[in-house]
């Protein structure tokens, strides 16, 4: 599996390596597609509240939106879509969920990159399938199981 990561850093936050984004992303999209493009924009709370309000019409920042490629099958190119991660959020999260942040970064790149694949977690079937597939690919890398603390915004197990 290859990847191309545009990686875009829009913040003062330490994030993590692009190495390890894009590690991270390649789990996720492992058995999915064999050669993949994929933007991630590290956005600070300003930004975030605005795509979120924009996107999603909700108040305040939110940890991960995605936003897949909308493109005509028959183009059939490689692009997966964009992921905008707010890293202040990020971090504030993993404090209150006592993770470490270097696991939350990773879950929140998986789960964004899984939106990107087409998964979801409205319904309840569907989360407890992307749900199981993101512990998998968390504990794969060595990291606990991203469900078993509190949870708030984004990731609320139904």
């Amino acid at each position: 599996m290859s990847l191309d990561l545009d990686l875009q850093i829009a913040c003062n936050e330490q994030t993590p390596s692009q190495q390890q984004m894009q590690h991270w992303a390649e789990e996720a999209i492992e058995n999915h597609r064999e050669h993949a493009e994929l933007s991630v924009r590290v956005v600070d709370d300003q930004e975030g509240a605005t795509l979120n309000k924009q996107y999603r019409g909700k108040t305040g920042p939110t940890n991960v939106l995605s936003f897949p490629a909308e493109l005509p099958e028959e183009l059939k190119l490689p692009l997966l879509g964009d992921l905008a991660i707010c890293a202040p959020v990020v971090v504030r999260e993993a404090a209150e969920q006592n993770k470490l942040p270097e696991a939350h970064w990773a879950h929140m790149v998986i789960h964004g990159t899984l939106h990107l694949l087409g998964y979801d977690h409205i319904e309840n079937c569907d989360a407890l399938e992307m749900e199981t597939l993101e512990t998998r690919i968390m504990e794969q890398l060595g990291y606990d199981d991203p469900y078993q603390c509190n949870h708030s915004n984004h990731e609320t197990r139904k």
